[in-house]
């Protein structure tokens, strides 16, 4: 019987660190594109099971794409999960091709489940709402820096600076949105998916366009997968007779933050959320445990509807 491989790849700047395992054999190439060419055609002959990535800000990206238009498996996975799985080891040394090594054993014993490579159009359209989140954020720390400056009366030409920037951020983030509602206009699946999504009372653009370009997954796994993806299933926590809380961890965190802002406000317009979140706080459950749970719910909603292309109603809601 033929030994299945599982490759790891630890991406920096300049050089990929590449490990084999169970061989445990590592080698260094260029991140180039000519050393990119060439990996991928050494693990071409390989046909390993697996190639395990980190999430690194966008420098694994050109890699990802060589892997999967050559129809390699290739996983790109949460750097915080590697890291936990690098402490179960006892593993403390660090370099490029222990950390390759890392990301290979992770391979082998946990089997990532591959996700399919992103079309170039989903490509722009996840980084259009990526820029719309970036600006978002700038547009926050500004109004808060104004609001600072106000409450110290600080010079008027500095808080008029600032207004002004703040006003400048506001015109590009409705020129992004008015650039992404164009783009899913254009597209009949994603309008087809955006229209579903937002037929959710507390589901607007954001987390509709979010959803789409993030979790494409969405409807075609289990509740328990979906949330697993999104890292909205609890983890329990036990030893011995001490039990600790349950808590959420890992998973697409992006996803996670706009599915929870949804639920913030789903608890306060959706009847089926809000109904949801009264009984557990009425059981005891802190406010902030009630929304985690109902941002879960959300998704599980989401994901029957998504499975059956049915838009969201509060009874069809009750049945799934």
């Amino acid at each position: 019987m033929e030994t299945e491989r599982f490759v790891g790849i630890d991406v920096a700047q300049a050089t990929l660190a590449v490990a084999i395992w169970p061989e445990q054999r590592t080698w260094e190439a260029a991140n180039t594109v000519e050393g990119i060419e060439q990996l991928v055609g050494e693990l071409r002959g390989l046909a390993p099971e697996r190639i395990v990535l980190e999430g690194t800000g966008g420098l694994q990206a050109p890699l990802v794409a060589a892997l999967g238009l050559a129809g390699l498996p290739v996983v790109v996975m949460n750097p915080r999960q590697i890291r936990d799985f690098a402490k179960g080891k006892g593993q403390r040394a660090k370099t490029d091709r222990i950390d390759a090594l890392v990301l290979a054993e992770f391979g082998a014993l946990h089997r990532p489940p591959v996700r399919p490579l992103a079309d170039a159009e989903t490509v722009q359209l996840s980084a259009l709402v990526t820029r719309r989140r970036q600006l978002v954020e700038m547009r926050r720390a500004e109004e808060q820096r104004l609001a600072r400056l106000e409450a110290q009366r600080a010079a008027r030409r500095v808080r008029a600076d600032v207004s002004e920037h703040i006003a400048w951020l506001t015109r590009r983030i409705e020129r992004l949105d008015a650039e992404l509602d164009a783009a899913i206009a254009a597209s009949p699946l994603w309008h087809a998916q955006d229209s579903l999504y937002q037929s959710v009372c507390s589901v607007g653009p954001v987390v509709a366009h979010t959803l789409i370009t993030q979790l494409p997954e969405l409807g075609r796994v289990s509740s328990k997968a979906i949330a697993a993806l999104v890292g909205l299933a609890p983890f329990t926590r036990e030893s011995g007779v001490w039990r600790g809380r349950a808590r959420i961890e890992g998973g697409r965190v992006e996803v996670r933050r706009i599915l929870y802002l949804a639920a913030m406000i789903g608890v306060r317009r959706n009847p089926v959320l809000r109904t949801f979140y009264t009984r557990l706080v009425e059981r005891g459950k802190p406010k902030k445990v009630a929304l985690v749970a109902s941002a879960h719910k959300l998704l599980t909603i989401l994901n029957a509807m998504a499975r059956d292309q049915r838009p969201w109603t509060p009874s069809s809601v009750q049945a799934s």
